[in-house]
């Protein structure tokens, strides 16, 4: 059964739903504004250093003297329209499924496992997506911009054309220069910036962050036959290069049956252990499943699902319970911040709201998003995964709440699977993924590291509590560094994930027992930094003719300047015994 796309039960409460909240945003816009004319991230101060010092003063005592008397004006308007919204969010679904009809009878449907092994493409990933204001506490402003950068950068990543080749960096630059590429991913932070003058051939210039060479190949750009190559990283010296071609040239394509083929051949990679990995500069190309936390402004996160639902067609988005709401007994003045987008339809999904919020986290109806989605059909049975997305508690002095967190967790993707499963189903994968805001080499939170859900899911950078394997890095920035050039975009911060003495300088370090920073427990073991953000799979809960391994796991820099974590990705390869179905 398909899910109602709208989040109320008829259009009259829809409407008046819509009605109410127009009456409040102006207000709230008006206070959003006084609040960040006040805030100043370091990008912009980079930016204005050769303004007149006067004038940031000047900037910020008219900003606010406008934005208070606006303010003021609507609040008799916003209070009406706040009494009619409170008593509507009581008959309001936890969130809105969006569904767009595609014409390519490819996308999102695997035909059948006739040959027994397919491949699926998962991502997560934190945005900061707060009202600007409240973003900027975080050294990050104009979220709308970001929304809109964030969601292309992701779109055209994922497609990209089938013969783009990504390369490791190097310290050299090639055909696109350096200075056009920082004005490009300095854009959504300037009102006065514009983008690169100098576009390359066959992709879009208004994409920041990104070294890219292009080569058109003698004929027309965009033709069937000469499509141009995208080659991300920058160039070795003809000859010279002593990468490993298995480890420097990943051809990535679009195309889901070729996706598949890197599942059934095998596929070639960084190892370490038993887990293919790679720092990438780019989103993979074979993304299935998208997970963000933190989409917390209404209008960022109608800006991604617009931007992002032509690619992925399910989405579910404004995520969360607002007001007075079941077992939350605390008003929430946000959602859960969870958004998800699916290249596959979604046949069942379900919100908890966690019920031991504490701070500034009570604001928040953060929670847990389980989600049942179809991925083909086979022999008369339905082909299907379930997906569990969450963000936990943030202060990081509450780790008993954020364990207590942990076992609802546990509870609730139990009991949604419970209800959701049918006999004549094929369950191939079971993944949990989201903002832990804890780490596995933190000794001040080791309470959390020996969860039982460690257990239950399996989590491909872990050896066991408070031990990473030597691979990983960490995934939460440091926020006063993070426009520096060593990080500012996905190439200079790929190199820096890379070496562990300059990673190191960005990367939150582990928290002691004191709550302070501190080093490794153990001497000598490789330096990783604060990975808080998590992506686990379990076989446990799977068809018993299905199997899994992973194919590839990667630490993605695309987004550099653009969000204080950097988002995880996996790709899990599936085997169904075939013989038995």
């Amino acid at each position: 059964m398909a899910l109602r796309e709208s989040p109320f039960a008829n259009g009259f409460i829809a409407g008046l739903h819509s009605l109410s909240w127009w009456l409040i945003f102006p207000c709230f816009w008006f206070m959003d504004r006084m609040i960040a004319v006040c805030l100043t991230t370091t990008l912009e101060k980079k930016q204005r250093r050769e303004e007149e010092c006067y004038l940031g003063p000047l900037r910020v005592f008219f900003g606010l003297l406008i934005f208070l008397a606006l303010f003021v004006l609507t609040a008799p308007v916003a209070l009406i329209g706040f009494l009619m919204w409170v008593p509507l969010q009581a008959t309001r679904r936890p969130f809105i499924y969006s569904q767009r009809t595609t014409t390519n009878p490819e996308e999102g449907a695997v035909k059948n496992l006739a040959e027994g092994r397919e491949g699926f493409g998962f991502v997560t990933a934190n945005l900061c997506l707060l009202p600007d204001s409240l973003a900027r506490f975080n050294n990050l402003g104009h979220s709308q911009a970001r929304a809109n950068l964030i969601g292309k950068t992701i779109v055209q990543s994922v497609n990209r054309p089938q013969n783009c080749v990504v390369s490791p960096s190097s310290d050299t630059m090639s055909h696109c220069s350096r200075d056009n590429l920082l004005a490009s991913s300095l854009y959504y932070g300037s009102i006065d910036s514009q983008p690169p003058s100098r576009p390359c051939l066959g992709f879009d210039s208004s994409l920041p962050l990104e070294e890219v060479v292009c080569e058109s190949g003698g004929g027309e750009v965009g033709s069937n036959t000469n499509a141009a190559n995208i080659i991300v990283g920058t160039e070795q010296n003809a000859g010279e290069s002593d990468i490993a071609p298995d480890a420097a040239e990943v051809t990535k394509g679009n195309n889901f049956n070729q996706n598949s083929d890197r599942c059934k051949a095998g596929w070639k990679s960084q190892k370490l252990g038993d887990v293919p990995w790679e720092i990438s500069p780019l989103f993979p190309a074979n993304i299935d499943f998208v997970c963000l936390q933190e989409v917390f402004d209404k209008r960022a996160a109608q800006k991604l699902k617009d931007i992002l639902s032509p690619t992925f067609s399910h989405v579910l988005y404004d995520v969360g319970i607002y007001a007075f709401h079941g077992c939350c007994s605390s008003f929430k003045f946000f959602n859960s911040g969870l958004f998800f987008a699916s290249r596959y339809p979604v046949l069942d999904a379900s919100f908890h709201c966690y019920p031991n919020g504490r701070g500034e986290d009570v604001l928040a109806a953060k929670g847990l998003l389980s989600v049942k989605v179809q991925v083909g059909r086979n022999s008369q049975k339905n082909i299907v995964g379930y997906f569990n997305c969450t963000h936990l508690h943030a202060p990081e002095a509450d780790g008993e709440i954020r364990n207590a967190q942990l076992t609802l967790v546990s509870k609730w993707i139990s009991d949604f699977q419970a209800l959701a499963k049918r006999d004549d189903e094929i369950v191939v994968f079971d993944i949990l993924c989201g903002d832990f805001n804890f780490d596995n080499c933190s000794p001040y939170d080791s309470h959390e590291q020996k969860h039982k859900i460690f257990d239950d899911y399996r989590d491909p950078c872990r050896v066991g509590p408070g031990q990473e394997e030597p691979w990983v890095t960490g995934t939460l920035l440091e926020q006063p560094t993070m426009y520096d050039e060593e990080v500012l975009t996905p190439e200079s911060l790929q190199r820096s994930l890379e070496n562990e003495a300059v990673r190191r300088r960005f990367i939150a370090p582990p928290v002691g027992l004191d709550g302070g920073s501190c080093d490794y427990p153990e001497p000598g073991a490789p330096w990783v930094g604060r990975r808080i953000d998590y992506m686990l799979y379990r076989e446990a809960t799977l068809s018993q003719l299905c199997k899994t391994e992973i194919e590839e796991f990667t630490f993605i820099t695309r987004l550099a300047g653009l969000t204080d974590h950097i988002p995880v990705g996996m790709r899990l390869c599936v085997s169904v015994n075939t013989e038995d179905l």
